[in-house]
């Protein structure tokens, strides 16, 4: 092949997104920190499918305007540093396509390079052995090797080579990667997409469900399926779990990321064994079968929405107006839901938060919308945007409250720049995000504010404890599978448990000091019980005298404390 013109790209971002979905499992297994969280595959196969409906769901056929639509998708879609970082790459990649309708392999490695130059700008402070490493690396060696008579097949080779090669040397570059023995989650992502492309251009397009390839014409019938996904099959069940000897071993948060994956308006609601499910979903069988390995259906529900709307609509057009086929309505544009905008106000808060009573103590210190995430799934930049829109305020404080989720919103913050006054404070811990809403004052101008809510980051220290999802070693600490890890400021491991108190014991001597006053603790879902507060606040009373204790219930997932000094 020696074009790639629209159509062939089209099949290669579904090959792309379709290929990241298969393995994103092994991408999050390769996170060096043994934390129960979605993480970097999960935030690149989420971002990479907002990209891949765009795509989908438009009938362009010019190159580059179909670039130009995944490129809109990514960035609206991109969750997480890895997912904002792949937007970025393939924003580049678009950009270096305007104009053109198709593109030779020196064309293709400019667009890559174009990619690579982007997404480091990106990037407040790059780091090496990463995602980064991997596309600028490939990009490089592409270029200096390409030639006018070079196939797309041939560039790809080369591409992917290097990628490969570059990935295997990002322990050398890393420290902790080498400690641990893994290579870059987020390269390892990135190779996952190219390898779908690279299949897409030799005829074939990667299925979602397999991880075998089937016919380039058949890309078609994938984009097809995908066209409701508004609508699709309203899958409400309540499945009773175990027995563990026949049945797969249940984790919440995993089953929820796979779902999520699977479709939206996801709730899952656990009580002991009964977990209750609502999703809607293009494919309910799919999620039946993932469901009973791990239990028994004690109720099962499934209502096809996209036929209840055509029948509205139906119904609609014979009582006020032409009547218009069933055929033609599915087919029909349906305009997206407009987000209804509060009363035009001169300021609020936004902060993202995962747990009922977290929400309760933001609200209590001023913050005024939430956004709903964390550690097990990172917002979007879209999520952002959303919830900006309806608050019609000419100037915006977001909290992200984590390291993860503050690229996405800078990326919102970008999008409106001649809109709104965006300020983002890179609050990285649920506790940075209270001390800063804290300090606001609205007597304050907006610069003016920034800084006293950025100086007021500095000003608490944070710490958690949850379970490890596997056996490591890292920062000279053993940890086991299914231990109790107390972890301060959301990077260094302390030390690990079978007892998550005594987790949180550790960490609370290691945090406080002779200058601290206020102690805080959040407590996770699952120990939400006025008798483990009173448990947590008699271990303060009696070891920190001179500290002041805040312990509720916080509700969160994953983190069964979440701990803030002052």
């Amino acid at each position: 092949m020696k074009f790639i013109d629209g159509k062939v790209f089209k099949n290669m971002v579904i090959s792309a997104s379709n290929n990241l979905f298969n393995h994103y499992p092994e991408v999050d297994a390769l996170n060096v920190f043994p934390v129960p969280d979605g993480d970097t595959g999960m935030n690149m196969n989420l971002t990479m499918t907002s990209g891949m409906k765009e795509v989908q769901n438009r009938g362009d056929e010019r190159l580059c305007d179909i670039a130009k639509i995944f490129s809109r998708g990514l960035l609206m879609g991109a969750r997480g540093n890895s997912g904002v970082i792949t937007s970025q790459i393939f924003r580049g990649f678009s950009d270096g396509l305007a104009g053109k309708t198709k593109i030779n392999a020196v064309e293709l490695a400019d667009a890559f390079d174009n990619g690579r130059q982007v997404a480091y700008k990106a990037v407040l402070k790059p780091v090496e052995g990463t995602i980064l490493t991997v596309i600028r690396e490939a990009s490089a060696k592409l270029k200096e090797s390409v030639n006018e008579k070079m196939s797309i097949e041939e560039a790809f080779d080369i591409l992917l080579a290097e990628a490969n090669a570059s990935l295997s040397r990002t322990p050398n570059l890393l420290p902790v990667l080498k400690e641990v023995g893994v290579v870059d989650s987020g390269g390892a992502g990135l190779i996952k997409i190219l390898e779908g492309m690279q299949t897409a251009v030799g005829g074939y397009v990667i299925n979602r469900h397999e991880a075998e390839a089937v016919s380039a014409q058949g890309s078609a019938q994938v984009a097809a399926s995908e066209e409701n996904e508004d609508f699709g099959y309203c899958t409400e069940f309540i499945l009773r779990l175990g027995p563990s000897e026949y049945k797969k071993a249940f984790n919440k948060n995993r089953f929820t990321s796979v779902l999520n994956a699977h479709g939206n308006s996801l709730v899952v609601v656990q009580d002991e064994d009964i977990v209750k499910v609502h999703v809607h979903t293009l494919k309910p069988g799919d999620i039946f079968n993932y469901a009973q390995q791990f239990g028994e259906f004690i109720k099962m529900k499934c209502e096809n929405m996209t036929e209840q709307h055509n029948e509205i609509l139906i119904n609609e057009k014979n009582n006020n107006g032409p009547h218009m086929a069933a055929s033609e309505l599915s087919k029909a544009p349906l305009a997206a839901p407009k987000v209804e905008k509060d009363e035009e106000k001169e300021y609020a808060i936004v902060a993202t938060s995962s747990g009922e009573g977290i929400d309760g103590l933001f609200k209590e210190v001023g913050v005024d919308y939430i956004v709903s995430g964390g550690q097990t799934m990172n917002p979007s930049t879209n999520d952002f945007l959303k919830v900006i829109e309806k608050a019609n305020a000419k100037n915006i404080y977001i909290l992200p409250n984590n390291g993860n989720i503050i690229m996405a919103a800078n990326t919102a913050k970008d999008v409106l720049k001649d809109k709104v006054n965006v300020v983002v404070i890179p609050s990285k811990t649920i506790m940075q995000g209270v001390v800063a809403a804290m300090n606001f004052n609205p007597d304050l101008s907006l610069s003016d504010n920034e800084k006293v809510m950025n100086e007021a980051l500095s000003t608490v220290k944070s710490g958690q404890v949850t379970f490890a999802i596997k056996d490591t070693e890292i920062n000279g600490v053993s940890v086991k599978k299914d231990e109790f890890m107390a972890i301060l400021n959301s990077k260094d491991i302390l030390s690990s448990h079978k007892d998550k108190f005594e987790a949180l014991k550790v960490l609370l001597k290691k945090m406080v000091d002779e200058e601290s006053s206020v102690i805080t603790v959040l407590l996770g879902e699952d120990i939400a019980s006025d008798e483990e507060v009173a448990k947590v606040e008699e271990f303060i009373e009696s070891e920190f005298k001179d500290c002041d204790a805040d312990v509720r219930i916080g509700r969160q997932p994953v983190y069964s404390y979440i701990v803030g000094v002052e």
